[in-house]
């Protein structure tokens, strides 16, 4: 009994602290972010010129898709000092205050951070915390503010060659971080942050960063980390790694449709509940290392992608994705662009898009619909699950595997008449019909009103 008493006592204290903080879910989120969809924008790779200008330029395209938050990889100056590859990592970064000249100036991105704003959008960028890049200014100005190794020797965390691990025992150098992010949105007008490698850097330390940075103005906060305790006092999103890792595992036949029920049901029961998570099937890591979608997931990249649109959480658009791009982008060369073109991926992008925008059960975090899973006779293969609010309800019924299967619904579904969404196809389902989907085919439907 004692035990259990400590153990209660220390979770109590865990999920109560955030009470005390401007947190992500110790405060209300930015409202734009319940239905919102994120666009990450690899600014070297999205034009031929590569620039925040020529980017700009694009800006409109991106609103009528149905974006609402633009993700720029980082903008900040390479630095030369073991640089890999032609022209670098964006996550080597030289200095935090200033912006990369192979994208233009700080006016030029000034001007790009209002014609966001003006169109109704909302702008975060990628900050590197866990490190920067070997020639940053702090490593001869405040060499005790890095690690060393036990030979004395500046330590470069994983194969980041490029790169000096940052010690956050430093106090000084914490403050000149936050000072540093201050500045992008104080001066800059920026609305947050997505933060890499979240999770390699003290959760506390980011929990200073968002009650810093709330003092200005409320911020959205992404950490790229699947770690629960981030989200108490600090970040409103996580990445939802496990789920798109195990889209992959599902295509290879390793795992199971039901497997993913369950790991969206647990998910909702780990995470403190205002909790967003980050729903993907492809970045800028998995599709330069890893390939793109259509190399990962085959004959099934719709299915998952509309469901990413459907469980909770928000759905991740990257550069190229709304057309299908099927190259891989390189990371440390230049692509030369891609064509902004409106076909037909660009209109399903944009169905699924304003699915989110109007459906009040889709709402990220507490707010929306709770995630209720069906039973069925095929559940290894199907996965049939529906979110409902204020009388609105969405129904997801994919065959998440190659081949064809016939079911029935072993538990009740919604009554009523049901349209799908991406066809207008209307339909009634039934306790006592039998179905039957071909490979990998899935529908949205929709509670007709």
């Amino acid at each position: 009994m004692k035990k259990i008493g400590i153990l209660m006592m220390a979770l109590l204290g865990l999920f109560t602290s955030c009470n005390d903080c401007s947190s992500a879910n110790g405060t209300d989120k930015v409202e734009y972010s319940r239905n919102a969809v994120l666009y990450e924008v690899n600014i070297r790779q999205y034009t031929p010129e590569g620039t925040f200008n020529a980017f700009a330029a694009h800006l409109p395209y991106l609103k009528e898709l149905g974006v609402d938050i633009i993700w720029l990889m980082p903008i900040h100056p390479i630095s030369e000092l073991n640089r890999k590859g032609e022209l670098g990592s964006y996550y080597a970064v030289q200095d935090y205050t200033a912006v990369n000249p192979e994208f233009g100036t700080m006016d030029d991105f000034k001007a790009l951070v209002k014609q966001t704003h003006d169109l109704g959008m909302h702008i975060i960028i990628d900050w590197v915390a866990n490190h920067t890049g070997c020639d940053h200014a702090w490593v001869t100005d405040h060499p005790s503010w890095y690690d060393y190794d036990t030979y004395g020797q500046l330590v470069s965390p994983m194969d980041w060659t490029d790169t000096y691990s940052l010690n956050y025992d430093n106090k000084d150098m914490q403050k000149a971080m936050i000072d540093a992010m201050k500045f992008w949105v104080e001066e800059v007008g920026i609305d947050g942050y997505r933060c890499d490698v979240a999770s390699m850097v003290p959760t506390d330390f980011w929990s200073d960063v968002r009650q810093e940075l709330d003092e200005i103005k409320p911020v959205f906060m992404l950490a790229e980390s699947s770690e629960p305790d981030l989200t108490l006092c600090a970040f409103d999103m996580v990445y939802n790694w496990p789920a798109m890792f195990l889209f992959e595992e599902v295509v290879k036949g390793k795992k199971t449709a039901d497997k993913l029920a369950d790991l969206i049901t647990n998910q909702q029961r780990k995470f403190p509940h205002d909790t967003y998570f980050m729903n993907h099937v492809t970045n800028h890591d998995r599709n330069t290392w890893d390939g793109t979608e259509f190399e990962r997931l085959g004959a099934g990249v719709e299915a998952f992608v509309a469901l990413t649109y459907v469980m909770p959480g928000m759905p991740l658009i990257y550069t190229g994705q709304e057309v299908g791009l099927q190259d891989r982008i390189p990371f440390f060369t230049k692509y030369g662009g891609y064509k902004q073109d409106k076909n037909n991926t660009y209109y399903f992008y944009a169905k699924l898009n304003e699915l989110k925008h109007t459906q009040p059960a889709l709402l990220a975090g507490a707010v929306g619909g709770e995630w209720k899973v069906y039973d069925t006779t095929e559940n290894s293969k199907v996965l049939l699950a529906s979110r409902a609010l204020s009388g609105k309800e969405v129904i997801y019924l994919g065959n998440l595997s190659d081949q064809k299967v016939f079911f029935d619904v072993k538990s009740a579904l919604p009554q009523g008449e049901f349209v799908e969404w991406m066809t207008g196809t209307e339909v009634v389902f039934s306790d006592s019909a039998s179905y039957v989907l071909n490979p990998w085919q899935y529908g949205v439907y929709v509670r007709k009103q």
